[in-house]
């Protein structure tokens, strides 16, 4: 019994449930991440898109059953290697999504809607689109976007343009940088097995996707820097001009939020020498969870940005 609750945890990925705070974007960049209200209707988004992102997961795995056989590390996963049925799965798969449309029809049209949107594309992704080179990583990138949207959608409040392009580059990035690392694992095999695996990785070189990751990795960082150029954080705030004398021109003085540029930037580099030198990226969250100075990059963000909007500007 304990056996079989351990694998139907494997099963559900909670690991993966840290893209999901994807959701708190909006709440936080808002100046809104107080506000118990607006936290309450973002931390049950949270809790929705896990269960929604948890039944994706199986039901991806529940279509490449055969394929994952075949694949040097996913021939572990549960259904796989034989630890869960697969009639099982696809019953857990149903409840998830029944109970997440339950949840997430009671709090807004807006952000069932972004759910419904979400299920969709993650069942064409799984069907088919991951087969086609290049609307792959479109479509993994969409569900990293739309996470984010449904983050605005449950608060009701606005991200910024600017902000909106660097998660859309981020998500490219990450989603590029999956596929490499995929295709760093497989690239031992034949082509054919390659192709048996994935498809669409027969159809990608190393140099290829290398230039998509720099391509998608300078744009994160070029909009990333502009959005904490051109926004001007709200929030509690405490005045700092007794601080800052009057002579200093006007942009040091409001724009702290460029602070967060250096963690942002070291971490674009960290990630890509986890791809290049550890050969890891097929999985971000395994990435993010395995290496301890990019982990402190993230918190150290996390905390310069709600210092920064919440405290000082």
């Amino acid at each position: 019994m304990n056996k079989l609750a351990y694998n139907l945890l494997r099963l559900v990925r909670p690991r993966q449930w840290i893209k999901n705070l994807a959701v708190f974007a909006a709440i936080t960049f808002g100046g809104e991440l107080f506000n118990t209200d607006l936290l309450q209707k973002a931390a049950l988004a949270f809790l929705v898109y896990c269960m929604l992102s948890s039944a994706i997961y199986i039901i991806n795995d529940a279509f490449d059953v055969e394929k994952d056989k075949m694949h040097p590390f996913k021939k572990f996963r549960p259904l796989a290697h034989g630890d869960v049925s697969v009639r099982l799965a696809v019953l857990i798969a149903v409840t998830l999504i029944l109970l997440s449309f339950s949840i997430g029809i009671s709090v807004n049209p807006a952000f069932f809607g972004s759910m419904v949107v979400y299920l969709l594309l993650q069942i064409s992704y799984s069907a088919f689109l991951k087969h086609i080179a290049i609307i792959d990583i479109l479509a993994l990138a969409a569900g990293y976007i739309l996470r984010v949207y449904a983050g605005e959608f449950a608060t009701g409040l606005h991200i910024s343009v600017w902000l909106l392009l660097t998660t859309i580059s981020l998500s490219l990035f990450l989603a590029i940088g999956k596929r490499r690392g995929e295709l760093t694992l497989v690239s031992k095999s034949s082509a054919t097995h390659i192709e048996l695996t994935r498809k669409s990785l027969s159809h990608y070189s190393e140099r290829l996707l290398d230039v998509y990751a720099s391509m998608f990795a300078t744009s994160t960082f070029i909009s990333y820097t502009l959005f904490t150029f051109l926004e001007y954080p709200s929030g509690v705030r405490i005045s700092l001009e007794v601080l800052m004398p009057e002579f200093l021109p006007t942009f040091l003085q409001r724009k702290w939020l460029m602070i967060t540029i250096i963690p942002v930037v070291y971490g674009l580099m960290r990630y890509l020498q986890d791809i290049y030198e550890k050969h890891e990226g097929e999985s971000p969250e395994r990435v993010f969870l395995s290496d301890k100075p990019l982990i402190v990059t993230v918190l150290t963000w996390i905390l310069l940005v709600v210092l920064i909007i919440y405290i000082g500007s």
